[in-house]
């Protein structure tokens, strides 16, 4: 049967290049702030690249940008509210998140961090230091607490602490589910008139006057006055056809779900630790463990294939095998449950691990969300009204200058130099 082409408007506002969280983030802000003629573009299916597999941790614990910890927080705010409005839920589950420390360093470090969250100190010496950087994360609003070893496996009782120094707990942390967060934004950017396509692929960019005028598709053109690259690892190769430099590169992401553990505790919080490579979950009645290896492996340098929408990646069990058992050693009841599904999929990863947003400076009117580093989840809310804002206004109203694009080169391109960074920053 031959497929029915899709009806296109000859004109929009904006149009939104890409149908994952960060796309229909932007939409649904758009279209929120009375922006009806949106049009957003999914060359395939909404969520399909990398959203439909993420993890889906909701965390506002860890970042050390007053930017991106108030739009952890709105993220967290958004996905907790949004089914009342849509009718469709975000899977939203706030079941507090640990962050573990294991060494005196790492230790150090989460004070520095947890000050996002913790009261000011005058003292000069260093360990004050350590608490003036808390007291930045308290003013932010994230509530986080230094926790004892005792209390870790008090709220994680799978957990091995024995050689844990401390945790780091945010109780109104948790997961969510980022298929269904997805498609309740999409409904929600429907319901203020946004248009919304699948199957339609950009192709190329109309351009006038070093400004950007419309977009190509194979169905026809829409006449554009702002359009936005949100094609996520595919951002790259859209933006080169047209000589704009958006350095994000894809590497392997790894997590491993078990089969059912009998008796598993409810409502565990979502548990991270570095010095095990791993992060830990409920998923289904048994565990999700997710991956991030010392030395990471980057994907498709030279070409992501169009196709590749929902692909997996064949696991490197070789490779992984030795992150695999360091990991499940903090929870030792892993290693003796069945393996579900050990899944490998891409993620989009940036030079400085910072996201890529803006305004492109090779082109007026053509802006940039792309690069997320693995919080795409986390973060889409917050940068989708960010975006809209700066693309209405012309202001994005926050201090953005460590994600501006402006900030990086036509050199960190370069196929080689975006296979050895990427190991390097991850």
């Amino acid at each position: 049967m031959k497929e029915r082409q899709p009806a296109l408007p000859g004109h929009a506002r904006v149009v939104i290049i890409g149908g994952g969280i960060i796309g229909c983030s932007i939409a649904y802000h758009l279209g929120q702030m009375g922006c009806r003629e949106v049009v957003l573009l999914e060359k395939d299916e909404l969520t399909s690249g990398t959203t439909w597999h993420a993890a889906g941790l909701m965390v506002t614990f860890g970042s050390l940008s007053e930017t991106a910890t108030k739009m952890r927080r709105y993220g967290r705010d958004l996905y907790a509210r949004l089914e009342e409005e849509t009718g469709l839920s975000t899977g939203f589950a706030p079941v507090g998140f640990i962050e573990a420390a294991a060494d005196p360093d790492r230790l150090e470090e989460y004070r520095r961090v947890a000050a996002f969250n913790r009261e000011a100190a005058a003292d000069p010496d260093r360990l004050e230091e350590y608490r003036r950087v808390a007291a930045f994360n308290r003013y932010c609003g994230v509530d986080v607490h230094e926790i004892s070893p005792k209390e870790i496996n008090d709220l994680f009782p799978l957990a091995r602490v024995d050689d844990l120094l401390a945790g780091f707990y945010v109780k109104e942390d948790g997961r969510v589910n980022p298929v269904d967060a997805t498609m309740s934004l999409a409904r929600g950017a429907r319901n203020f008139g946004v248009t919304i396509i699948e199957k339609v692929a950009v192709t190329g960019l109309i351009k006038k006057n070093g400004a950007v005028a419309g977009v190509k598709t194979a169905y026809g053109e829409i006449a554009a006055e702002k359009v936005v690259n949100c094609a996520g690892m595919w951002a790259r190769q859209l933006g080169a056809v047209d000589n704009i430099t958006i350095p994000n590169q894809a590497a392997e992401h790894y997590y491993l779900i078990t089969e059912e553990l009998d008796g598993i505790p409810k409502n565990m919080p979502v548990l991270e630790d570095p010095s095990c490579h791993g992060y830990y979950r409920e998923e289904v009645g048994g565990l999700m463990i997710g991956l991030f290896e010392p030395v990471c492996a980057p994907w498709k340098i030279g070409w992501i294939p169009d196709s590749f929408t929902f692909g997996e990646i064949e696991p490197d069990w070789d490779r992984m095998g030795p992150f695999l058992e360091k990991a499940m050693s903090r929870v030792p009841v892993t290693m003796e449950l069945g393996v579900k599904k050990f899944f490998c999929g891409p993620e989009s990863f940036t030079p400085d691990l910072q996201a890529i947003i803006g305004e492109a400076p090779e082109l007026k009117n053509y802006f940039v969300t792309a690069g997320l580093n693995s919080v795409g989840i986390i973060m889409g809310p917050g940068l989708g009204q960010m975006m809209a804002r700066w693309i209405l206004t012309g202001d994005p109203q926050v201090d953005i200058t460590g994600f501006n694009m402006a900030r990086l080169h036509t050199f960190q391109n370069n196929p080689e130099y975006r296979r050895h960074r990427t190991v390097e920053s991850l």
